[in-house]
């Protein structure tokens, strides 16, 4: 820290304690997950019934969006309401998609912190209109997450074939450049064996499973 040249609140420093609430996460040694307190309130707000209301939910559902597998497309029919000149208008898909939000906070799973001497694993998909990450590592043998990532695409980037979505994917989270500096191996997965990440572009795929893939 001093090399850093931080200081700290001793009024606000906890020791000898199992857990603790940084920045609206709660750290323990089991990893990072949700302050189920934040959560809690979240859930019990009503349905929106304005642009302001739309744009306070997806705000606050959007910042646990590391911890909701498929995130965007989940989140895609409410935040079509807040495209320039699109009319308000709260039908079937938006509560549905509002209450999916709101069930999938509570069950957001616990992730883990990186372990910088551990490879890191980075897997994507795509498909006509979303595309999905899952970073993650393997301790033991073990598949842990450490990030979900999940963007709905624009008109543009629509029109990108397939391959070239998975190259925007990395564009996206701006880590093409990043990684040219790393050891990296690149394997491509058959779809039957990606589906973690393919849940992310596809809805079909259970939102229960929080593992990445086995090889």
């Amino acid at each position: 820290m001093h090399e850093k040249s931080l200081v700290l609140n001793w009024e606000k420093c906890h020791f000898m304690v199992q857990q603790g609430i940084v920045l609206r996460h709660i750290i323990s040694k089991q990893g990072i997950e949700v302050d189920k307190a934040k959560v809690e309130l979240i859930v019990k707000l009503p349905s929106p019934t304005n642009v302001k209301r739309v744009r306070q939910f997806i705000g606050h559902a959007g910042f646990y969006r590391r911890f909701i597998k498929d995130f965007s497309k989940l989140a895609r029919p409410i935040c079509e309401l807040l495209v320039k000149d699109a009319k308000l208008i709260w039908d079937d898909r938006c509560q549905r998609s509002f209450e999916e939000l709101k069930l999938f906070l509570t069950i957001a799973p616990i992730v883990r912190a990186p372990n910088w001497q551990l490879p890191f694993e980075v897997m994507c998909d795509a498909n006509d209109f979303a595309i999905g990450v899952v970073l993650g590592q393997r301790e033991d043998g073990k598949p842990y997450v450490i990030y979900y990532g999940s963007k709905t695409l624009n008109e543009g980037q629509r029109n990108y074939i397939t391959t070239e979505k998975n190259y925007a994917k990395a564009r996206l989270i701006r880590w093409i450049f990043l990684l040219q500096e790393f050891d990296l191996q690149i394997k491509d997965k058959k779809e039957v064996e990606n589906v973690v990440v393919d849940h992310l572009s596809r809805l079909a795929i259970a939102h229960n499973s929080h593992g990445l893939p086995h090889q």
